[in-house]
């Protein structure tokens, strides 16, 4: 592991870049973005993080489609840091036909990750640009996705607390067969209807379908990802890959996982329980 970090650090290596890029942008946001003092609560499977850090150096974990993006979305609206989503950067790539663009296609499609090199990249562009913005803080979601990237970030910040959002396998799957894309507009809807029942005392889950407005239904497209062949190789994956990652960051006492009770309406409001915020209370702060 050490010799593979000493590559990334290499002066003959792309991602050496990338590494003093990351890290000098995470300690800006560090030395400069704050919310009020709060303690981050924990479940029997994590210990306490440290109830007076106030930065907001966030990890979002979760299986693809379970709504990493959609949370740590609102969070950032609401607490006023950037929302990092290396997916998204990756999409952007794709749709650029620049240099990595081909090679993603390939990786995309089959359902594989994409390589420790090529995300670093993808996000140094991203810090760089939002450095020379001023952005200060974070909410990162899909990544770190290996232990190698989780260590990397280690050493350039300190991450306060690392939300793993949880759904049973079945939801995961309708939830992503379900994802509509509006061409014209860009935006994410979902046309599944899902209603599972618990398993093992778990209580039953139910989402409702997220429709688009009709100037959108003729428009809608399937991410060319989301077949069930590919849906499932895709969490296969993450679980073999990303389960250290928890490990790794339960060890340290900073992991808080959270199964998610439904859909946004009632999840949204218990996920603000668990991580102590008031949502009306920061969008008077904000508007004030």
């Amino acid at each position: 592991m050490a010799a593979m970090i000493r590559l990334f650090r290499s002066s003959s290596s792309s991602s050496s870049n990338s590494i003093s890029l990351i890290g000098r942008s995470l300690s800006t946001a560090a030395a400069s973005e704050t919310v009020k003092s709060q303690s981050y609560p924990h479940n029997s499977h994590s210990t306490s993080v440290d109830p007076k850090a106030k930065t907001v150096q966030w990890v979002f974990l979760g299986c693809p489609g379970v709504g990493k993006g959609t949370y740590a979305s609102r969070l950032s609206t609401l607490l006023g840091v950037p929302h990092i989503a290396t997916g998204d950067l990756v999409r952007d790539e794709l749709k650029s036909s620049g240099p990595l663009s081909k090679q993603l296609a390939e990786i995309v499609n089959q359902g594989k990750l994409v390589s420790d090199e090529i995300i670093l990249n993808l996000l140094s562009k991203r810090l760089e640009s939002g450095e020379a913005k001023g952005e200060a803080g974070f909410i990162l979601d899909g990544f770190p996705r290996t232990v190698r990237q989780a260590e990397i970030l280690t050493e350039v910040t300190d991450i306060d607390l690392v939300v793993n959002l949880k759904l049973p396998e079945r939801v995961l799957v309708e939830k992503c067969l379900g994802r509509r894309i509006c061409s014209e507009c860009g935006k994410n809807f979902n046309v599944a209807s899902i209603d599972v029942a618990g398993e093992n005392g778990a209580p039953r889950i139910s989402m409702a379908p997220l429709n688009p407005p009709s100037q959108c239904v003729s428009k809608l497209i399937t991410r060319a990802d989301d077949t069930e062949a590919i849906v499932k190789e895709r969490l296969s994956i993450y679980w073999d890959k990303s389960q250290p990652v928890e490990d790794f960051y339960r060890s340290q006492g900073k992991l808080l996982e959270f199964d998610l009770p439904g859909g946004i309406p009632e999840s949204w409001p218990k996920l603000l329980e668990v991580l102590n915020l008031d949502e009306q209370e920061y969008k008077l702060s904000a508007a004030a």
